[in-house]
């Protein structure tokens, strides 16, 4: 049972960084408690968001604050109690989401995100995952046309910027483009450049798939046994290896706590619940609500709407309170049946203060590397960050300049 690294965390990010490992002639054995994208892959809208330049920001204007305050919007709630542990982490939140500090950040995120779609489609066809996969973007619509002139504004300036593809849709080209949308939703902006898929998970078991082709192992075991050198506790017995990658997504700072590091990684809370499509028009893409805060995306198992952010402690149990209160809004936008589903899912975003992943190697650990905190982005840039790393531990030159994303940034 020796290899030559350990990659612990099965979501996306972790079986990307062992495919690209495998393929670099690696010997991988891909390790996790649960089969691969069975966590926090497993839940999301499905976008592969190449329109994603700028990450998910703090507001800082007092109006919207003040509005979240309340506790009572349908894209943002909280824990009262979690605000005490979670009250340093948002500070620093705040403090990064500063427009200059935001658009610096945004400089070195949007190399990531470049790279996210090419990336994405190289690996779904190595492991015939193209029914999977769904292309020509996907829509961002608006109730009123101020919120829906300041979107196009951000658009405008992405597009600028970053050279980001979109389209503007007429409440009339909005809803041949979908039909089965409701008459509430009256403009829109289109990604073009972003992708989709139909199966998250699905696309995590691919990939797996492709890594055990390649050669590579899959066992089922406990992060947290890990022990320099490097060493883990698996169902096959104790594994070892040279190097070791961390890509537990929100669980990583368990493990680096142990280590002796103090990163800043929080979590930000989301819940999805599938449904039966009612009879008629067919939804063809995933749509966001915006000024609602929720997502209907077209799936494998259903249509899926997934919420905003819930603010809580990690383990803290359901509170599901968002689904409850945007369920029967999104089924007068979309003809949604009944639930598919025996209760909400729960999933919980791994997020750092200044909104960018930590990816690269552990500063005081020799042959010990990063792959998490990549919040709302992690299904965008699992590709992305596991050919990175894998190709930091083979001495390759990075295709992406890795130094914005190290851990000893903070």
């Amino acid at each position: 049972m020796n290899f030559d690294a350990l990659v612990l965390g099965s979501g996306i990010v972790g079986t990307c960084v062992a495919v690209h490992l495998q393929r670099r002639g690696v010997k991988v054995a891909l390790i996790d408690r649960k089969a691969p994208g069975n966590e926090t892959s497993l839940g999301n809208a499905g976008i592969i968001q190449r329109e994603g330049v700028y990450p998910y920001a703090f507001p800082r204007d007092f109006a919207t604050i003040a509005k979240y305050a309340g506790n009572r919007a349908t894209d943002v709630r909280y824990h009262p109690s979690a605000m005490p542990k979670l009250a340093p982490f948002l500070l620093r939140y705040w403090h990064y989401s500063r427009s200059d500090r935001h658009a610096e950040n945004a400089r070195a995120y949007s190399a990531l995100i470049e790279h996210s779609v090419a990336e994405h489609h190289e690996m779904i066809e190595a492991a015939d995952a193209q029914p999977l996969l769904r292309t020509g973007g996907w829509i961002n619509a608006f109730r009123t046309i101020k919120a829906f002139n300041r979107a196009l504004a951000e658009a405008s300036r992405w597009r600028d910027e970053y050279d980001i593809p979109f389209d503007t849709l007429s409440n009339e080209a909005l809803h041949h483009a979908e039909p089965a949308l409701g008459p509430a939703l009256v403009r829109a902006v289109r990604y073009t450049s972003a992708d989709s898929v139909s199966d998250p998970a699905g696309l995590v078991k691919a990939y797996a798939k492709l890594l055990q082709k390649l050669g590579g192992e899959i066992l089922v075991g406990d992060a947290s046994t890990l022990q320099d050198g490097w060493q883990v506790t698996t169902d096959a017995g104790v594994v070892t290896a040279n190097q070791a990658v961390l890509a537990l997504g929100p669980w990583s700072s368990d493990l680096t706590a142990k280590l002796g590091y103090t990163l800043p990684l929080e979590v930000k809370r989301g819940y999805h619940m599938h449904y039966v499509a009612k009879a008629g028009p067919a939804l063809n893409q995933p749509v966001l609500d915006s000024e609602v805060g929720y997502v209907v995306s077209p799936m494998a198992r259903g249509i899926r709407l997934t919420t905003g952010v819930e603010l809580g402690l990690r383990d803290s149990p359901k509170t599901p309170v968002q689904l409850e209160a945007i369920e029967p809004i999104a089924r007068e936008t979309f003809p949604l049946g009944e639930r598919v589903d025996a209760e909400p899912w729960l999933g919980r975003r791994p997020c750092t203060p200044d909104m960018m992943p930590i990816i690269g190697p552990a500063p005081r650990h020799k042959n010990l590397w990063f792959a998490f905190g990549h919040a709302h982005h992690g299904l965008t840039l699992g590709p992305v960050t596991g050919r990175i790393v894998a190709e930091m531990m083979t001495g390759e030159l990075p295709l992406v300049d890795p130094r914005p994303f190290r851990a000893d940034r903070f």
